[in-house]
């Protein structure tokens, strides 16, 4: 039995006005005489007893005062001092009653006389008991003593300071354990899956005896462990133990790290294997510590071996779609590898390991073998692999360069031949949509693969100079000519927006912007505009890409049209109309401002009288209006509407004024040849030409030639076709007006150039006139900063010396190179 010494304390109750105390003291010796005079037992009704008047120096003193207790009150408040939370309830309700006051009691408890002594064999029977249940543990067998018991003994062992010695033997004992059972494991079964699972067994036995041993030593771990900073805790010392001895067997440590990777290289070949082995022992090595460097490393080597022969067979048995969903396989695969029974420090080298054998050196090879082969396919999702696939190991770069090549290469033959110009604008439109999805879908919308789309484009678009944009400008006039059936206005819209696209990677603009007028003149002039709302959202589209300069001309087209559509009106209801007309005649006058449109040169005809009446005095109408003004009639560009009788019917004629000159002819004769009629109407030879092979040698036939054939020769005749018969009452046969001659294009491009070389000279005067000095290297390097359309530095110096020759500059006396310029 323990000595029993506590502190003083004391317990307080009041209850109604009545007070009972109880005082616990340890002191030596009681001092009852100043207690003894304070409490006056006739004035309080307190008395004060003692049980034994001498105390040893180790007794302990309960002091009992009760104050209006009974007999049976101060029992049960005795009661309250040594016993439970019953007897204290009882003496609460004790001293409610009205009792008289009872004496105060004191006990004193005595401690041993001797005090007590371990037994001489103590240490060794406690240890036999403990050694005898961890062997019992080791051995699998049932252990004799209670958990509990077993818990007090190594408590026991702890408290009178044998912990040290008890932790050493428990040491040793679980040492010897771990080497009988590893070296066992040595000559086991040659089969590596038996082979580890006698390995993971004896990893699971040791665990779960640790444990076992460790819940009946827990106070040496709570207490002499923690106080120790050299001895390990009883878990850590069982990893250490197992750790050493299996380095101490280099065979089984080996022979396990070769299993397991032969099992992992099987599972790769498609076999099943046992996942849940794998993990154990991968776990175990990660618990020895030993991870690393007795598996990991190896791991990691195998995998670029195995990767690297894979890959290689692969990229010679396979096309590159069914490669790239391979090595994405593979990638998966070894994810998932990871995160089944992997350690998680292995994903990193483990995934860069793969992607370097399957991906980073054969990316060359992925990209020569099949981009082009997917990108003409279309192959969205391929492309959106590969693309994520070469982001992995960094060869987006790569990519983006194959794509520019593809780009310039796809793009070349088209653009360069003259006979695919007819299909170039709609295949580039085709082309750059898809170069869009795929950019969308399979990039991803990544910034750089979009600059690089576009400056493919432009690259490819202005290989040839000038004829793209040519062509470009006349698909935009074949959308918005009229006779577009089945194209709403959306679809015509959406059409334009992608056209636009094409037109912003030209370089010279100038020559969309020629053949561009060229044509919107002749679709206004000529009625054959599909849509002025379409043709003004055009020209708006065309102001928000280049600025007003650009569209300015154009827009005085579109006034000018307007402004004629008043001056008919006006013309009409004038007394000159209505008085001097000749009658049969309706004529429509377009006024247009020379410096807005298209320069045309003029053609001289003799009109028929009835038209020169009109013009004279259209004329002399709109000179009394607007005095100082000078008329110029462009007969190329007059349209009429005629009416012909046959011998099947009426019909009436859409056809240019040309084509009207010739057919009035036929009023008067009824056979004419071809010099009679250039006699007569006085038509350029060349357009006279082209003028009857429409109107005898095309689809509709309103005269015939003879003798017949496709060209119109010098000793041929025309008659008038009386029996020409057509389902349609309106009949077009101007649409040769439409079509352009190579004259037409030719100074068309002339033009352009001409005015090129004006906005050179330009440039060049504006820049001397700043820079009143420079040299010719400085200049060619601002003019090509300035000038917005392409131009060669040869062109550039010819412009120069037109310059100096016109003493606009000069050429510095002591350096050729630097050039002056004169006020």
């Amino acid at each position: 039995m323990s000595h029993l010494k506590r502190p003083s304390s004391s317990v307080n109750s009041t209850d109604g006005g009545q007070a009972s105390s109880t005082m616990i003291t340890g002191n030596k010796k009681s001092k009852q005489q100043p207690l003894a005079e304070a409490l006056d037992g006739k004035q309080n009704g307190t008395q004060l007893f003692n049980v034994e008047d001498e105390n040893g120096p180790d007794d302990m003193v309960l002091d009992v005062k009760t104050e209006g207790l009974g007999g049976e009150s101060a029992l049960q408040a005795m009661a309250l001092v040594g016993g439970g939370g019953g007897s204290g309830t009882a003496a609460n309700l004790s001293r409610k009653k009205a009792t008289p006051p009872q004496p105060g009691k004191r006990l004193v408890i005595k401690p041993f006389k001797d005090k007590p002594k371990l037994p001489t064999n103590f240490e060794e029977v406690t240890w036999s008991k403990i050694k005898e249940a961890v062997t019992a543990i080791h051995l699998k067998q049932p252990v004799s003593c209670s958990l509990e018991e077993l818990y007090r003994a190594v408590e026991d062992l702890c408290l009178h300071k044998m912990a040290g010695s008890l932790y050493r033997r428990l040491q040793q004992e679980c040492e010897t354990h771990v080497t009988v059972k590893l070296q066992s494991l040595v000559g086991q079964s040659p089969d590596a899956i038996v082979f580890l699972s006698h390995v993971e067994k004896s990893w699971q036995d040791h665990c779960d005896q640790m444990l076992m041993i460790r819940s009946i030593a827990l106070y040496l771990d709570r207490t002499y462990v923690i106080q120790n900073s050299n001895a390990r805790s009883l878990w850590d010392m069982g990893l250490q133990l197992f750790r050493k001895h299996l380095s101490a067997c280099p065979e089984v440590e080996q022979k396990t790290v070769l299993g397991l990777l032969r099992l992992i290289e099987k599972e790769r070949m498609g076999e099943t294997v046992d996942r849940t082995l794998l993990k154990h022992l991968l776990r175990m090595f990660s618990a020895l510590g030993i991870y690393i460097e007795t598996f990991e490393k190896p791991f990691v080597e195998c995998t670029a071996d195995f990767y690297a022969t894979e890959g290689t067979r692969f990229m010679q048995q396979t096309d590159v779609p069914d490669y790239l969903k391979h090595v994405e396989g593979r990638l998966h695969e070894e994810h998932e590898r990871c995160l089944l029974y992997l350690d998680a420090s292995t994903r990193k080298p483990l995934i860069a390991t793969a992607e370097k054998q399957l991906l980073e050196r054969h990316t060359t090879a992925i990209l020569d073998k099949g981009f082009s082969l997917l990108m003409d396919a279309n192959r969205v999702s391929d492309l959106q692999r590969m693309y994520l696939l070469f982001s992995r190991v960094g060869a987006v770069e790569l990519l983006r360069q194959s794509l520019s090549a593809f780009i310039k290469a796809a793009g070349h033959d088209v653009v360069m031949d003259e006979e695919k110009d007819k299909d170039m604008v709609p295949w580039l439109l085709d082309f750059k949509a898809r170069l869009d999805t795929v950019w969308e879908e399979s990039f991803f919308k990544n910034e750089s693969f979009a600059n690089t789309i576009k400056d493919a484009f432009e690259h490819l678009i202005n290989l040839r100079q000038n004829r793209p944009a040519e062509l470009i400008a006349k698909f935009i006039d074949g959308k918005l000519r009229a006779g577009n059936k089945g194209t709403s206005e959306e679809e015509l819209e959406n059409t334009l927006d992608k056209v636009l696209i094409l037109f912003r990677f030209i370089q010279g603009k100038d020559v969309f912007e020629a053949f561009y007028k060229k044509d919107l003149a002749k679709r206004l002039l000529l009625g054959k505009s599909a849509s002025i709302d379409a043709e003004k959202s055009m020209i708006t589209k065309l102001k928000t890409e280049c600025g007003s300069q650009f569209t300015n001309k154009l827009e005085g087209m579109f006034k000018d049209i307007e402004l004629s559509r008043e001056i008919n009106e006006s013309f009409k209801q004038s007394s000159q109309a209505r008085t001097k007309l000749p009658s049969g005649i309706e004529m429509s006058v377009h006024v247009l401002t020379t410096g807005y449109w298209p320069t045309y040169p003029p053609m001289d005809v003799m009109l028929p009288h009835e038209l020169n009446v009109y013009q004279d005095i259209f004329k002399e109408f709109y000179l009394s209006k607007h005095s100082g003004r000078r008329l110029m009639w462009q007969n190329s560009l007059g349209h009429c509407v005629l009416k012909a009788d046959f011998a099947k019917g009426k019909k009436e004629l859409s056809v240019s004024l040309f084509q009207t000159v010739v057919l009035m002819l036929f009023n008067d004769a009824h056979r004419l040849s071809l010099q009679e009629i250039k006699d007569t109407t006085a038509i350029e030879d060349k357009e006279l030409r082209r003028t009857l092979q429409s109107l005898a040698c095309g689809k509709v036939r309103v005269l015939t030639k003879i003798p017949k054939g496709r060209e119109v020769e010098d000793d041929d005749s025309f008659v008038f076709n009386d029996d020409f018969t057509a389902p349609l009452f309106r009949i077009k046969v101007n649409a040769i007006q439409l079509k352009e001659t190579v004259e037409e294009n030719t100074s068309t491009t002339e033009r352009v150039f001409q005015d090129r070389q004006y906005q050179i000279d330009a440039a060049i005067v504006r820049i001397m006139k700043t820079r009143k000095i420079l040299s010719h290297t400085l200049l060619i390097t601002e003019l090509f900063q300035q000038l917005k359309f392409p131009i060669k530095p040869a062109d550039l110096k010819k412009r120069i010396e037109s310059l100096i020759d016109r003493e606009y500059l000069e050429r510095d006396k002591s350096n050729p190179q630097i050039y002056n310029y004169l006020a």
